[in-house]
């Protein structure tokens, strides 16, 4: 059997080789912006990533998050899933992996993860960090 480790080491060395990958994704840190256990992400080779771009990256030198980027300060990054309150992961530059470009919903049908709409929610939700936890709440009672 392999493992979800070996899975992601595979869609990253295939995304860096310039192909696209469809990675279904797990847990509830990217809502309300991608459903964990329902959705999908298209990942593509990670050229030039910079703040707000959602990626797959190897994170303190022990696990693969897909999370959006919030700080770049040279080579050190920072991430936060959308669904966090304040936890947030570093890594290296080098060790974004994939950038997603859209995701896919249950029915198969894709979303541009950066169209105007997408970017502004994104952007209102950072400032509406405070009180998230409630939103989220009554989110996943929905």
């Amino acid at each position: 059997m392999i493992s979800d480790h070996e899975i992601l080491e595979e869609a990253t060395r295939l995304a860096k080789e310039g192909l696209s990958v469809t990675l279904p994704v797990k847990g509830n840190s990217m809502l309300p912006f991608i459903i964990g256990g329902k959705e999908s992400v298209i990942l593509q080779k990670p050229d030039h990533p910079k703040v707000g771009d959602v990626v797959l990256a190897w994170v303190e030198n022990c696990r693969y998050v897909v999370h959006r980027i919030i700080k770049i300060d040279g080579h050190d990054v920072v991430l936060m899933g959308d669904g966090n309150i304040i936890g947030t992961e570093h890594c290296k530059i080098d060790d974004i992996c994939a950038i997603a470009t859209h995701v896919v919903s249950a029915d198969g049908k894709r979303h541009d993860l950066y169209s105007k709409w997408r970017m502004r929610a994104t952007r209102l939700w950072w400032y509406l960090r405070p009180i998230r936890r409630y939103i989220l709440a009554i989110y996943r009672r929905l």
